[in-house]
């Protein structure tokens, strides 16, 4: 959410903010709207004075015996309520329709964010660990021998339709090992607090993380007004919405393991084969409240958080920063760590750090009082990845796949695997 003060100061910085994203002015459509908006409140307030008078002399009138008098002044007293009442009504609506389309536009992207139109502009910062040699031509995770029987999407389509995968055996176990594993080094290492949140939530929680009022075709809402959670960065980061806190609790760091749904809308046709892409999937989130001088360092910290997981894990990767046309909404800055898949050739998003600044907490009414006291400011909120479990679940299998059509597993997960490290051919663990 953008201040309308710092527009009116300022107008033309929001304009060359959105045009590095590649969006249109808007300062002019919304300023017409403010001083709309500005203009009906002072009418109403000049009109409600009016009324204040009128209604001081009326009992002068009625006590003075002059009848005429008093009747004027009672019938100017109600025209003066009416009109103060309809002009409160258009301030209102005007207030809600500027307030409407603040909400819709993008956050300003931080200044070290490079320029650009698409992923094809991200900037790589970051690579570890060499791909793998293969003497054989590398699989898709969908179609390792080993895996091929615990990963369903016939029997998923029988019962959700497309986009859904069922899995089983081996293969749900792994995949549950790597969500325990994730949570387990967040909090035992990394210092988040373990939370188990909401996948269904309410519209303000969905506003103040802002994935409403743009956003609302992506996500899956019941019919009695709940939002299923596109990942836990709604509940959690909603925890602080409202609330002033003291400056001395900062930074709270978070993490949960939770269901994730999206609709995936405007994405038919990519990815269509395998896990990669889902309406339902598994995500462990981790979510940084923080003073605003802090949040860049935070963004850092977090980011190694998430890629020390997939170093763990053996897996290689590579980290961009995002251009400003490939952003999110909310970002003011995102860096993505790609894992290697094999199978596909390629690197594929596996995780998303990003720090919004105060945009959420401007939506949410989050704020903390300053050390030593003086008037509360808009906290800074930050959400990442650490990380989408399915996708690195897909990422262990194809970089561990032999010929044979076994997998060889990464060693940090064979506590949570009764010590086995190895998927067989037949889909046994071992």
């Amino acid at each position: 959410m953008h201040d309308i003060r710092a527009i009116r100061e300022n107008p033309e910085a929001l304009d060359a903010a959105l045009a590095r994203r590649g969006d249109a002015p808007v300062s002019a459509a919304l300023l017409e709207l403010d001083a709309a908006r500005r203009s009906k409140i002072q009418a109403s307030e000049a009109a409600q004075a009016e009324q204040n008078k009128a209604s001081k002399l009326v009992g002068a009138a009625k006590a003075k015996g002059d009848e005429a008098e008093f009747e004027r002044l009672r019938a100017l007293v109600a025209e003066k309520k009416a009109e103060v009442a309809a002009m409160q009504a258009e301030a209102k609506e005007l207030d809600a329709q500027l307030a409407d389309q603040l909400a819709r536009i993008a956050n300003t992207p931080a200044d070290d964010v490079p320029d650009g139109t698409d992923e094809n502009d991200n900037v790589e910062v970051n690579r570890w660990g060499e791909p793998r040699s293969f003497d054989f031509a590398p699989k898709e995770h969908f179609e390792i021998a080993g895996v091929a029987a615990s990963m369903d999407f016939e029997l998923a389509a029988k019962i959700s339709g497309s986009r859904f995968v069922m899995l089983k055996g081996a293969v749900a176990r792994i995949h549950r090992a790597l969500a325990q594993f994730m949570i387990d080094t967040h909090v035992d290492e990394n210092a988040l607090t373990e939370m188990n949140s909401p996948v269904l939530v309410r519209d303000e929680a969905m506003y103040g993380t802002d994935k409403l009022p743009k956003f609302g075709e992506d996500s899956y809402q019941t019919t009695n007004g709940w939002w299923l959670v596109p990942t836990s960065e709604v509940p959690l980061t909603y925890t602080v919405a409202d609330e002033i806190l003291d400056a001395n609790v900062l930074p709270i760091r978070m993490t949960a393991h939770t269901l994730c749904f999206r609709s995936e809308a405007g994405s038919a046709g990519k990815d269509t084969a395998g896990m990669l892409r889902q309406h339902q999937f598994e995500k462990v989130e981790m979510v940084s409240v923080t003073h605003p001088d802090d949040s860049d360092a935070e963004q850092k910290r977090m980011l190694r958080c998430a890629e020390d997981l997939l170093e763990r894990l053996g897996v290689p990767y590579r980290t961009v920063i995002l251009c400003t046309g490939d952003m999110g909404f909310g970002a003011r800055r995102t860096y993505d760590i790609e894992a290697w898949l094999p199978g596909q050739n390629a690197y594929r998003e596996i995780s998303s750090v990003s720090t919004t600044g105060d945009f959420q907490a401007r939506r949410m009414n989050a704020r903390f009082r300053p050390e030593g006291g003086g008037k509360p400011e808009f906290l800074h909120t930050l959400n990442g990845s650490g990380l989408a479990v399915g996708r690195c679940l897909i990422a262990v299998l194809e970089n561990g796949q032999q010929a044979d059509g076994s997998v060889e597993l990464p060693d940090v997960l064979a506590p949570y695997l009764g010590g086995r490290r190895r998927l067989s051919a037949d889909g046994v663990l071992t």
